[in-house]
């Protein structure tokens, strides 16, 4: 660190060494000057350098833009993220009409008026006209601009829809856990932070019966297409954010402080691999803050699949009681009986046979 100190104190030392070298050979100009109509050295040098940026500029900006397309993300594979590409367009439309026109005048005025012999400039000191016109139509644009960005905002971060599939991720150092809501009753169980452990790891909380078919997954998750999905998201330590590239679907998880974002994807992984003509493509979930040293692996594979293949694949997952029957014990004895019939039959106790029995509940077994 304190190499690269010295480096960039020696760096400033030369240019300002530089600049008060330049600025002593202006002064001495100005100060051989007979006339104040002679003409500064180089000034014709400079004004045609004001030209040749203005080219150069203009062909590196274009290459520049042409190059990168092909790095460009795909057409966006959810309804919203198409409108937010609309948006994007529309505003870099209108921004670099602008953009190019004071860029030119800028360069172009540098070297149209450039010092010379005799010449007076122009005293102009105001034309309301102008300025109204330099005002009402640049605040006409941003108020239009405003408004569709706001607008698309609102309809983006509306209510979900009551049939969304409701799923949860939870950021933790260093990677994602999805939990859904099991192929019963689509609501999400509570969690109580107080509960996290080495297996239970988002604090699934048994007190609450919608919480007995959910299932957890870290390695990936699965959504299906054309269909509302709503993504509850929290985090677990610092600070993450989800954020699915092709979905344009970005949202903190914050730390005490539970966000959502819903989406419709209506381009399933196989489409897409239909049309990239990538037979390995996949979608993915980044991390786009950064978390700590693990930040890198925060990665997520995202599967969108048909609404029966979503069903089937749900159907197959081992519930958190399934996984963990010990937990068991810890649902509260009057829901019991409800919570068994998530248990594997093996892992039922006499005493908690005997819990349920005493409650006047029958005993069901059976899996999901």
């Amino acid at each position: 660190m304190s190499i690269l100190i010295a480096i960039v104190a020696l760096v400033f030392v030369v240019l300002t060494g530089i600049v008060i070298s330049r600025l002593q050979n202006v002064l001495k100009s100005i100060n051989k000057s007979d006339s104040p109509d002679a003409e500064p050295s180089g000034n014709k040098v400079n004004g045609a350098m004001f030209l040749v940026i203005l080219v150069t500029g203009a062909v590196a900006i274009t290459w520049s833009y042409l190059h990168a397309r092909e790095f460009f993300l795909p057409e966006a594979s959810s309804v919203h993220g198409r409108r937010t590409d609309d948006l994007f367009w529309f505003s870099m439309g209108i921004l670099t009409i602008p953009f190019i026109l004071v860029n030119f005048l800028i360069f172009f005025f540098a070297w149209k008026y450039q010092h010379k012999p005799n010449h007076r400039a122009s005293f102009y000191p105001d034309n309301h006209r102008l300025e109204l016109i330099w005002t009402i139509v640049p605040a006409i644009v941003m108020a239009l601009l405003v408004f569709t960005g706001w607008k698309a905002w609102s309809d983006i971060t509306s209510d979900a829809p009551r049939d969304s599939e409701v799923i949860e991720i939870t950021g933790k150092q260093f990677n994602w856990i999805v939990r859904y809501s099991g192929v019963s009753d689509n609501k999400l169980g509570n969690y109580n932070f107080k509960l996290i452990d080495a297996q239970n790891e988002v604090g699934i909380d048994l007190s609450d019966e919608n919480s007995f078919d959910d299932f957890t997954n870290p390695s990936e998750m699965h959504i299906p297409v054309n269909r509302p999905v709503l993504l509850r998201i929290r985090a677990r330590d610092v600070l993450h954010s989800v954020f699915i590239p092709h979905m344009r679907v970005k949202m903190d998880a914050v730390p005490g402080m539970p966000t959502k974002f819903w989406f419709v994807a209506d381009k399933s992984t196989a489409d897409m691999r239909a049309e990239l003509n990538n037979p390995k493509f996949d979608y993915e979930i980044a991390c786009t803050e950064v978390c700590g040293q693990g930040h890198f692996s925060m990665k997520l594979r995202l599967i969108v699949e048909d609404e029966a293949s979503y069903k089937k694949w749900c159907a197959e997952q081992a519930t958190f009681l399934q996984t963990y029957p010990e937990y068991l014990a810890k649902v509260p004895e009057n829901l019991k009986a409800k919570a068994m019939k998530y248990v594997p039959a093996e892992a039922v106790t006499p005493a908690d046979s005997s819990s349920t029995s005493a409650g006047g509940a029958g005993t069901s077994t059976s899996l999901r």
